[in-house]
C-alpha cells in the first residue's frame, strides 16, 4: 500500500466484500494489524470514499457508520435468500461437527502425549521381570526350608505351655499359702524369712507369670 491512496482502495475492497456496517473504529480495528493502518488515516479515507460517493454514509447522534453502496450488487431473489440460508444452516452444522472432532483429536493428543514412550514402557517391564524374579527367588526359599513348624507341632507346643503355665500357677499359689501360715508366729518380716531360708521369689528372677 502506497502513502498516495491512504489505504482508501483496500478500505472500499473490504466494505464491498463484508457488505455490512462498519464505523471507522471497526474498520481499524479490523485492518490494523494486518496492513498496519493509522486510525486517523482510516477516517480521512472513509470520508473521502463517502464524499466520493463510492461508499455510503449515515449519522446516528454523534457516530458515523459507513457501508457499501448497494446499487452496484445485483437484486437477489427470495429464493436465492432462502437457500442462502438453508447454505449457512449446513455451514454452521459442520463447523459444529469439525470443532468436535477436533476438540476430541486434542483431548486424544494430549493424553497420547501424556503416556509413556516406548522406551519407557519397555524399561518398566523390565523392572517388573526383576522384582518378579526376585520374589519367586524368595517363594522358592521358603518353600525349601527344612525347619517349618507343622501345625500339629504348633498346637503341642501351645498344649504345654498352657499345662506348665498352669502348674506354675498351681505351685506360686501353694507356697504363698505356706509362707503366710509361717509367717503368722515368725517374729520377723517376710523379707527376712526369705533371706534366712534361702528363698528366692519371682520377682526376685525378676519372672513374671504369663497371664493365659
Amino acid at each position: 500500500m502506497s502513502k498516495k491512496d491512504n489505504g482508501a482502495p483496500l478500505i472500499l475492497a473490504y466494505l464491498n466484500e463484508r457488505n455490512r456496517p462498519y464505523s471507522a473504529q471497526d474498520v481499524f480495528t479490523n485492518l490494523q494489524k494486518q496492513h498496519g493502518l493509522g486510525k486517523t488515516a482510516v477516517v480521512k479515507a472513509m470520508e473521502l470514499l463517502a464524499l466520493e460517493g463510492k461508499i455510503k454514509e449515515k449519522t446516528y447522534g454523534k457516530q458515523k457508520i459507513y457501508f457499501a453502496d448497494q446499487a452496484q450488487f445485483k437484486d437477489v431473489k427470495d429464493a436465492d435468500l432462502k437457500a442462502m440460508d438453508g447454505q449457512i444452516s449446513e455451514l454452521t452444522a459442520e463447523l459444529q461437527t469439525l470443532t468436535q472432532s477436533c476438540r476430541q483429536l486434542e483431548a486424544e493428543m494430549k493424553e497420547l502425549t501424556s503416556s509413556l514412550t516406548t522406551e519407557e514402557v519397555i524399561s518398566q517391564i523390565q523392572e517388573l521381570k526383576t522384582v518378579r524374579a526376585d520374589h519367586i527367588a524368595r517363594l522358592e526359599k521358603i518353600k525349601s526350608a527344612t525347619n517349618h513348624v507343622t501345625p500339629e507341632e504348633k498346637e503341642k507346643v501351645y498344649k504345654e505351655r498352657d499345662l506348665y503355665v498352669k502348674e506354675w500357677r498351681k505351685r506360686k499359689r501353694l507356697a504363698s499359702d505356706m509362707m503366710n501360715l509361717i509367717l503368722e508366729g515368725y517374729p520377723k518380716s517376710k523379707r527376712e524369712f526369705l533371706e534366712e531360708v534361702g528363698v528366692e521369689t519371682d520377682e526376685d528372677c525378676k519372672a513374671v507369670l504369663p497371664s493365659t
